[in-house]
């Protein structure tokens, strides 16, 4: 852990499967948010929480939020103390990957900028293409920039509104 000035995270959260101890979804991710303010972390600022549909196969419904975190923390360790989490919610690494879980955190930005690693890139390759993401974010970090884009988090989230909602208005053209 470096001692320097503290980084400071955009932290992703969902849930679609109830928890033997917490209960349903929304209140895993309450639970997870108190673990984000533990042990060398420091929960700055946490969106509500929002419902969602689930990407790929699963047919539940996810709960998402997004925290502000403030750590010592490298990427690389604060992925393997956000994966220690999980593991302690029941998250195994193992099967499909868009499966059901009870618990996904992922790190979406840093205010290190872009970082590149085996097991890690930030800003989140795909956080600019998910609602689920950038709205919870937007609540808590609207100005925050996307240091590939240059765009902040409220104009990702209109950019993506208003592609998701000329999708749903255009026309279908038939052969």
């Amino acid at each position: 852990m470096n001692r320097a000035e503290p980084h400071r995270y955009l932290i992703a959260l969902g849930s679609n499967q109830p928890h033997h101890r917490h209960g349903s979804p929304r209140k895993v991710l309450i639970a997870a948010l108190a673990r984000l303010d533990h042990k060398g972390l420091h929960l700055e600022a946490a969106s509500p929480v929002i419902e969602s549909a689930p990407l790929g196969p699963s047919h539940r419904r996810y709960a998402n939020c997004a925290a502000l975190v403030c750590s010592n923390y490298d990427p690389l360790a604060l992925l393997k103390r956000l994966q220690n989490i999980e593991a302690k919610f029941g998250r195994r690494r193992i099967g499909r990957k868009w499966r059901a879980r009870v618990l996904d955190l992922d790190i979406v930005m840093w205010n290190g900028g872009a970082f590149a690693g085996d097991d890690l890139i930030v800003p989140h390759p795909e956080f600019r293409n998910r609602a689920f993401v950038l709205t919870p974010a937007r609540a808590i970090s609207a100005d925050w920039r996307d240091t590939i884009s240059g765009h902040t988090i409220r104009q990702l989230h209109f950019r993506l509104a208003r592609s998701l909602t000329r999708r749903l208005t255009q026309p279908h053209l038939l052969p």
